[in-house]
């Protein structure tokens, strides 16, 4: 029987804000950025002190690894990031050091697109060699993921009920990406399509069907929008609704308080912590809009099962084969 193995991989953060430049240069490929948008990043770090999503990956790893013990043999879980240490390419090269010969590979951005998730998939084939792999493109409608931010949502629904004495609405974000990395115009016609040959780019539908599901799993929220959340510096339209002109129409609208779940991510990060905790929270309150966000997944048992799962069809689908 194959030595079998799941890999878990994560974008990467930096330790400290020293590193940021070499941190943001690995996330553009080597593309430089102006100064002054790096030391804006630095700035960020510094604003909420360091970024918990290496540990808290591995922490997430570590409970995985737990849920997978109670099959027929021990299946080791191994953690890498595309943008930091520890890189894709030295884990892998570890695996294979340590006799692994089948993975299951789930990446814990359960939204594909192929200009994200996708480098990660080549990443992992570039060093592969012998080593077979399953890859989990996307994981948009699990229900364990489904339900994990469910079980957030709803003490933090009823808390700021309780506080406003009125009905809260949730607003529902994940990452926005670049137009041009899901569309690319024709020549024939002038009209933009998706990336040729490979198909839609389902980023932006599987986005919008995580938080329909969440919100179908929590009835008692009143009313819900979707928003792309931290558009980046680089040239270029991003995809949008962004949550800042959100958040002005949900205020035009005469609502004074508001939740928002950013359900593209998994665990708190800088988008979170200072996207959403600061820069959005203030831009709100200019507004006098009260906003709040629940707990993020972190380190849920819930979730923890949901990628266990993710693990075993995996790994099966690579035994049958």
């Amino acid at each position: 029987m194959a030595k079998q193995a799941v890999l878990l991989l994560a974008h990467g953060t930096p330790e400290t804000i020293a590193q940021i430049p070499e941190y943001l240069r690995n996330v553009t490929s080597g593309r430089p950025l102006p100064p002054q948008v790096v030391e804006e990043i630095q700035r960020r770090y510094a604003l909420i002190g360091r970024s918990p999503l290496t540990e808290i990956t591995f922490e997430q790893a570590r409970m995985v690894e737990a849920e997978l013990a109670a099959g027929p043999q021990p299946v080791p879980v191994y953690v890498a990031m595309r943008n930091w240490r520890p890189y894709i390419p030295e884990v892998v090269r570890q695996m294979r050091a340590d006799g692994v010969e089948e993975a299951a590979v789930v990446c814990l951005a359960p939204h594909n697109s192929r200009t994200s998730v996708g480098l990660y998939r080549r990443a992992i084939a570039a060093e592969a060699a012998d080593l077979r792999f399953d890859f989990t493109d996307g994981w948009p409608q699990h229900p364990l993921l489904i339900e994990a931010f469910a079980e957030r949502l709803r003490p933090a629904l009823a808390r700021l009920g309780e506080q406003t004495g009125a009905p809260v609405p949730v607003l529902f974000t994940a990452h926005s990406v670049p137009c041009r990395t899901i569309q690319t115009p024709t020549a024939s016609q002038g009209q933009p399509r998706f990336w040729p040959g490979e198909g839609a780019d389902p980023y932006a539908e599987d986005a919008k069907r995580t938080a329909a599901l969440v919100a179908e799993r929590v009835p008692e929220i009143a009313q819900w929008w979707f928003a792309f959340q931290s558009q980046g510096a680089s040239g270029g339209p991003w995809i949008g609704p962004s949550v800042e002109q959100t958040l002005e129409a949900v205020a035009a609208s005469g609502v004074r308080a508001l939740l928002l779940q950013p359900i593209g991510f998994l665990c708190d990060h800088v988008e979170i912590l200072y996207d959403v905790d600061i820069l959005f929270r203030d831009f709100a309150a200019r507004l006098n809009l009260r906003l709040e966000r629940p707990e993020s997944l972190n380190i849920s048992a819930t979730l923890a099962r949901a990628v266990a799962d993710l693990s075993r069809q995996g790994l099966a689908r690579l035994s049958s084969h």
